[in-house]
């Protein structure tokens, strides 16, 4: 948001410097992010002088250039080639001399003394868009005879110089908008010390000169079009703006354009308030009419793009079609042009949620959207119209034709708030002055209703849509007594745990710390995402996607339910720059509405801590003795089983099972358990999914229950164990079993009957297929044995190895193979 500081001074009586307003403007929560000098004319002109062409030569030996000898005053005269084809003796010009600065379109170059062709040329004739005046480069800019050389040019041209605030404006601080706005934040802060006013432009000699052209207005849509005002002005002459306004809108970056469009904006930048003027002629009835489009309408806008309407778009339209998208964007068919000679200017206050959902939607950031979408001044509507016709009466001729139309059958009622001193005191962290207090209250224009000892009863001003609570009005109260004032103390106050939590940022640093260093790259994505991933998912479901009422597009629509998408975009991102292998991972919240209603609307919602961790292509680039090897689920199991190692989860205590069956989402996959709470799940992506996302190679998943996995191992200590003095026996034992017997059943088996000296059991081998019986599989499994005080001996040994022999033959109808 840029403000200027000359155009500030017109409402303000301020005798402070750019620097000090800038920091009253920080320290009162609009923070100055830049302050820039402005100069109508670039470089302000510093080096150039008038000049009078003494003499004027043909280049003996160029055909387009002149050979010139110019008087710059103080008796010099420099020697200047010039290729304009307009030069002559006896003309008085613009010279730049040596050292100065011109700047163009294409940059800014210092003149430095050359020869050209030959010839020697200190200096430069300037034309027009030289001095940086016009764009017109058709020749030397030739000025009236009486001016005297030497004399300075900025002392003829008299450029205008200015100071601009560039002001990081938050969302909800949508008053200060506006020139009028921000220096009301100024004046609230000077009163605290002496009496200012607020010298707001009067439009109170505003008067219809004629009631000739009275447009019917209707407005059909009350929700989204709370107020709406306007009136006719005829008989406009469409031409230049002022030279005061045309500096003032430069001055903030803004190209002018006609004196009727100037105006507006002008207004805008002015009041806050935006504005629209119609062409009559090119309206059809005419008629004014404020409502919504069937689905699909097409409608040109100013940019000459054509717009899909949606049935939820508000419209500004004629008697036959739309000619507005109201509170955003006008239309081409009825815009100002240099042929208008009467228009219907518009001023309304727009619903800030059917202004934002059209601007989202359709991708349009306006000037008008920015200050509807965040809640524009209601009772702003007739001032700032009479403010823009009244200018545009009196510089482009026009006649005001009708009364004033406005339209407000439900007027918003500013908002009444009791203020307690306690709360005042205990939220700021200082007692001030009750004086002092209604005071700072009173210079933010809030109406102190009611004062008693315990506190005042205030009407907050139907342009602060943001002071809405108590606590709005003590950031008020603070804002303007100074963040600064507020002393640190000399003691804090805390309260002693005995049992320190867990902590969290500490564990996932920790698994970081451990996946990065396995050569994982973790990556960081938006908590939104588009809600259209889970259309059609049963695993998640689209009911339970909290959606967001007005998203910022229809891709961020939505809180994700889970890691995996965004995890896919990384992937398809990066394959799709010939990045293919990937170990990534991801911390992050995901979120889901819940169907059982509270009155509490954050209970509505739950939010969870995830640890997303994928894997897809090949382990490591192949070469003449490594062959190609791809990721598996196993692999994936490796570093997810090692992290719950890694924060001491011992696999004991998992309960490991595969995931029965497929899904919308994965075509196998393992879960992990304790206590019957869920760990992780160890999943291959379906391949559907990865199609929707142009990955051609299998992706694995692993879904990390973080708060859970947290829980499980809160309170469990590392202890040092010295390393066992005896050797670990291993024992390999080969089985036909059923098919339907897991390997984790056979495991909880040897831990149940061997207890003392079984350390480990691993699979090796699996094997189906033939010398194989129909519904049988053969496994392989070994054994690791150790006493940890003194070496097995064989007998101990075959003992161990019997008993599992003899009990899986009992328990799971096992045939030992030899």
């Amino acid at each position: 948001m840029k403000i200027s500081y000359n155009w500030l001074k017109e409402f303000i009586e301020i005798d402070l410097s750019p620097e000090q307003v800038a920091e009253i403007l920080t320290n009162t929560g609009l923070e100055v992010e830049v302050v820039e000098h402005y100069e109508s004319i670039p470089g302000g002109l510093e080096g150039f002088v008038i000049g009078e062409v003494l003499t004027c030569d043909k280049h003996p030996n160029a055909d387009k250039l002149s050979v010139t000898t110019v008087d710059i005053g103080s008796n010099i005269v420099l020697p200047i080639v010039c290729g304009a084809p307009n030069v002559a003796s006896g003309q008085k010009v613009v010279v730049a001399t040596v050292g100065s600065k011109v700047h163009t379109p294409d940059g800014a170059f210092e003149i430095k003394k050359a020869r050209l062709r030959g010839e020697p040329s200190e200096g430069m004739i300037c034309a027009e868009d030289e001095i940086g005046l016009s764009d017109n480069h058709d020749g030397i800019m030739v000025l009236p005879d009486n001016l005297q050389p030497g004399t300075p040019a900025k002392d003829y041209f008299k450029p205008d110089s200015d100071v601009v605030f560039e002001i990081g404006l938050t969302p909800n601080r949508i008053d200060a908008a506006s020139h009028i706005g921000v220096a009301r934040d100024i004046a609230a802060f000077l009163r605290q010390n002496r009496t200012i006013d607020l010298l707001k432009p009067d439009v109170s000699n505003f008067k219809p000169d004629n009631h000739n052209l009275h447009i019917p207005v209707r407005v059909e849509n009350e929700d989204a079009c709370k107020r709406y005002s306007g009136l006719t002005i005829s008989d406009i002459t469409i031409g230049p703006s002022p030279e005061w306004i045309q500096k003032r809108l430069k001055a903030i970056g803004l190209n002018p354009i006609n004196n009727v469009v100037d105006i507006t904006n002008y207004v805008l930048h002015e009041t806050g308030h935006p504005l629209h003027a119609f062409d009559l002629d090119k309206m059809a009835g005419p008629e004014v009419v404020v409502r919504t489009t069937p689905k699909g309408t097409k409608f040109k806008a100013l940019d000459e793009e054509v717009y899909e309407l949606t049935e939820q778009d508000l419209m500004i339209c004629d008697a036959e079609k739309p000619a507005c998208i109201g509170g955003v964007f006008g239309g081409i068919d009825s815009g100002v042009t240099g042929t208008t000679k009467s228009i219907f200017l518009e001023s309304a206050y727009f619903d800030p949620v059917w202004v934002r959902k059209t601007a989202k939607y359709h991708l349009l950031n306006t000037d008008s959207s920015f200050r509807f979408e965040r809640g524009a001044d209601p009772n702003c509507t007739v001032y700032a119209l009479k403010r823009a016709a009244m200018l545009i009466r009196e510089y482009a001729g026009g006649k005001i034709a009708s009364d004033v139309i406005d339209i407000y059958p439900n007027p918003i009622a500013e908002t009444k708030i009791k203020v307690y001193f306690k709360n005042v005191d205990r939220l700021i962290g200082k007692i001030i002055e009750r004086p002092r207090i209604t005071n700072i209250l009173r210079s933010l224009e809030i109406e102190v209703l009611d004062e008693t000892d315990e506190g005042v009863y205030v009407s907050i001003p139907s342009y602060r849509v943001d002071v809405t609570r108590e606590a709005d009005v003590i950031e008020e109260i603070l804002r303007i007594y100074g963040y600064n004032n507020v002393e640190v103390p000399d003691k804090i106050n805390s309260s002693l745990s005995y049992s320190p939590p867990v902590d969290n940022e500490k564990l996932v640093n920790l698994i970081s710390d451990y996946l990065s260093s396995n050569g994982f790259a973790e990556i960081m994505s938006n908590s939104l995402t588009k809600s259209a991933y889970y259309n059609n998912l049963e695993t998640h479901a689209p009911d339970n996607t909290v959606k967001l009422l007005n998203p910022i597009s229809s891709d961020l629509d939505g809180m994700r339910q889970t890691l995996l998408f965004s995890g896919l975009e990384a992937i398809r991102y990066n394959a799709n720059r010939q990045h293919p292998d990937l170990r990534l991972y991801e911390f992050g919240n995901c979120y889901k509405l819940k169907h059982e209603k509270s009155d509490n609307k954050s209970d509505n919602y739950h939010q969870y801590l995830h640890l997303g961790i994928f894997m897809t292509g090949l382990k490591a680039e192949p070469n003449w003795n490594t062959p190609e090897q791809k990721y598996t689920i196993y692999t994936l199991k490796k570093y997810a089983e090692g992290l719950m190692r890694r924060l001491g989860l011992s696999m004991d205590e998992l309960k490991i099972s595969p995931l029965e069956g497929q899904n919308d989402l994965y075509s196998e996959g393992l879960i992990y358990k304790v206590n019957h709470k869920i760990m992780a799940k160890l999943l291959v992506v379906n391949k559907h999914i990865c199609e929707s996302f142009d990955i051609k190679e299998k992706v694995y998943f692993g879904e990390i229950f973080w708060e859970n996995l947290v829980e499980s191992v809160q309170g469990k200590e590392t202890i040092f164990k010295e390393l066992p003095k005896f050797p670990e026996v291993k024992r390999d034992l080969s089985m036909i079993i059923d098919k339907e017997i897991k390997f984790t059943d056979l495991k909880a088996h040897a831990f149940k009957v061997e207890k003392k000296y079984l350390k480990r059991v691993n699979i090796f081998d699996t094997y189906e297929g033939k010398n194989i019986p129909e519904g049988k599989k053969s496994y392989a499994l070994s054994f690791i044995l150790q006493d940890e005080q003194k070496t097995l001996n064989e007998k101990q040994i075959d003992k161990i190895m019997y008993t599992f022999i003899h009990t899986y033959a009992k328990e799971f109808n096992a045939e030992i193979r030899q």
